[in-house]
């Protein structure tokens, strides 16, 4: 039975997308380099700030250079931080969530959002003290679908995997529920690229109102 549920963040209760293609944007004219599209930035998200500056180096550059990598990691991070204008919670996220606190069940927060802008980004939504425990994409030497973080939320909230239920939206969240052996609920509405029905799930949903259903089919099956 579910004591807790433990959630993604960007493209699972956020969609931030917007404001991380301006954070990269921004970065980019800086140095005097080429912009990229609303599309190429939303593919570039999934495994954490590092590889996402990696992937966008690498359209615009045509290659990966250490030092480069690392200046350009910087500076989007700085910008990241600051994203905040155009970033939307999902529809009926908000209940959702308080629904479920009302119901006794706790939550946390497993993201590959580096912990500096998550922590902006909670702060602006008014969520600072929503989640138990938060991990971010650099909380640990390795993240998401390293199933490390996800077990560390676990064990900071004194729970064991049987109790928690794993909320997310791609397959980087798919592949980290299986490996750690979570139950994973995949929400179809994020920055998935593959057809839901292909990935790892106990259920999958594409509106909030429904969450506390499959979370209860969960307990009884």
């Amino acid at each position: 039975m579910s004591r807790a549920v433990i959630f993604d963040l960007d493209g699972t209760l956020i969609d931030s997308a917007p404001d991380i293609w301006r954070a990269a944007n921004a970065v980019l004219e800086g140095e005097g380099l080429p912009l990229v599209t609303f599309e190429q930035s939303r593919g570039f998200i999934g495994r954490g700030a590092r590889v996402f500056v990696e992937r966008m180096e690498l359209a615009v550059t045509g290659a990966n250079k250490a030092a480069r990598t690392t200046y350009l990691h910087a500076r989007f991070l700085h910008f990241y931080e600051r994203a905040h204008e155009n970033t939307r919670v999902y529809p009926h996220v908000a209940e959702a969530l308080e629904g479920l606190r009302s119901a006794g069940l706790r939550l946390g927060l497993c993201t590959n959002k580096p912990f500096r802008p998550t922590e902006a980004a909670l702060r602006h939504l008014g969520w600072s003290d929503l989640f138990e425990v938060v991990i971010g994409g650099d909380t640990l030497p390795v993240a998401k679908p390293d199933p490390a973080p996800l077990l560390e939320v676990i064990a900071r909230m004194g729970l064991t995997l049987p109790e928690i239920t794993y909320i997310g939206d791609s397959e980087t969240d798919a592949e980290t529920a299986e490996r750690a052996g979570a139950r994973f609920g995949l929400y179809t509405e994020g920055y998935r690229k593959a057809a839901p029905e292909t990935l790892f799930h106990d259920f999958l949903f594409d509106d909030y109102r429904h969450l506390p259903d499959h979370l209860a089919q969960l307990k009884t099956a």
